[in-house]
């Protein structure tokens, strides 16, 4: 079998806050810009990988079966930053890690050898999704 991971999917509450961020801060590339009934779907990836795709969407579509109190609920998750998140990869987290904290990138953990035998990072995303950056070995 030759599978791999194509796309994941992460939230945002603002569209363009979050479009800045990736593009600006992370350096991705946008790949699909796509709006439909006042909500938009931003896909991103890093350079040079176009097999690979984070899709930012709105948290709740209207008419998917999400009821008002599961809308809330996620609307709070991702307000303390408990919703969604995704671990990428770098080849040296330090530096890294002071590109986004000069692009003011809110910081969540600096980097640091973890127990399990990686060096990694945290930020969060304007909406509050968790993105750990871990470095390759």
């Amino acid at each position: 079998m030759d599978i791999s991971i194509y796309q994941t999917f992460l939230p945002h509450d603002d569209p363009d806050v979050s479009l800045a961020f990736y593009r600006d801060v992370l350096g991705f590339e946008v790949r699909n810009d796509v709006g439909y009934g006042g909500m938009r779907w931003i896909t991103v990836g890093p350079a040079g990988q176009p097999g690979t795709s984070i899709v930012l969407e709105p948290p709740v579509v209207e008419g998917c079966g999400i009821t008002d109190d599961e809308s809330r609920m996620i609307t709070e998750m991702m307000a303390k930053g408990t919703y969604a998140g995704i671990n990428l990869a770098t080849a040296d987290v330090d530096e890294t890690f002071a590109k986004l904290a000069a692009g003011g990138a809110e910081v969540v953990q600096e980097p640091t050898d973890q127990p399990y035998g990686i060096r990694d990072c945290a930020f969060r995303d304007p909406a509050g999704n968790l993105l750990r950056i871990q470095q390759r070995t």
